[in-house]
């Protein structure tokens, strides 16, 4: 199987808009970063995408992509769904209704924020998504089992997904420990990581996401949803152990 970082930045991306910070000037391309999504294909080609943010359509035409077979979302803040009415064109291709899957709470929201998507009578231009409620393992394309882990982001619970030795863990502040047995020993562990100091409410920084691979023991980590703050690209892997890397948009990953 494959991973593909859609997108690395945190919500506002960068460049961020009118910043004369040093990273949001930077030329080099890994320091740009569109808004956190990745694209995960399986051995028989199925595409699953994680989350669908503003810049879903720009990235999937960088990245040559024509494809989506479902989509799994990890909550419901603007840069994680608000592209989903972006999908037309490939709901439109396959006469089908494109799967969603996420917490009822999220779900909700989705009704909600893409109330025209769901009306009996649909204008004909309008996407068709079809949700599915996860509260436990479940199984897509009768191929790749789904494991959702439980992540605390400030004050509301969001889902992180474990693909077979794999987890993606985007916008957490703190993991509870019997969620942290399903992340133990991984091969590659990819985790949110905002800056370098200065706690967040919302947000791992730095130096707890070294602490955090201390205890679990993956043997590699990707940090993702970073903002210009965490510093330049070339210049912070060089500060990281071994097996810890920034991750890039547009970098894959197999596993």
């Amino acid at each position: 199987m494959l991973l593909k970082f859609l997108g690395t930045g945190t919500s506002q991306g960068i460049p961020v808009i009118g910043s004369h910070h040093p990273v949001c000037l930077s030329d080099n391309p890994k320091d740009k970063r569109l808004r956190t999504s990745a694209l995960v294909t399986t051995d028989s080609g199925k595409k699953i995408l994680i989350d669908c943010g503003p810049d879903f359509r720009q990235q999937m035409l960088m990245n040559k992509e024509e494809q989506i077979d479902a989509v799994l979302i990890t909550h419901e803040h603007n840069d994680h769904i608000i592209g989903l009415d972006d999908l037309r064109p490939l709901i439109f291709k396959n006469k089908a209704s494109m799967t969603i899957y996420c917490n009822l709470r999220v779900a909700n929201e989705i009704r909600e924020r893409f109330p025209y998507a769901f009306i009996e009578q649909r204008y004909p231009g309008a996407p068709s998504f079809d949700l599915f409620e996860i509260d436990d393992k479940f199984r897509l394309f009768d191929e790749i089992d789904i494991i959702p882990i439980d992540i605390i982001h400030s004050e509301i619970n969001i889902l992180g997904f474990k693909f077979k030795n794999l987890a993606y863990i985007t916008d957490a502040s703190k993991i509870d420990e019997k969620e942290k047995e399903k992340l133990k020993n991984l091969d590659f562990f990819i985790i949110n990581c905002l800056r370098k100091t200065e706690p967040h409410h919302s947000h791992f920084i730095l130096p707890q996401v070294l602490e955090l691979v201390e205890e679990l023991k993956p043997k590699k980590t990707y940090l993702i949803h970073i903002s210009h703050h965490l510093g330049f690209h070339d210049e912070v892997e060089l500060e990281l152990p071994d097996n810890v890397h920034l991750a890039f948009d547009g970098l894959e990953i197999e596993f």
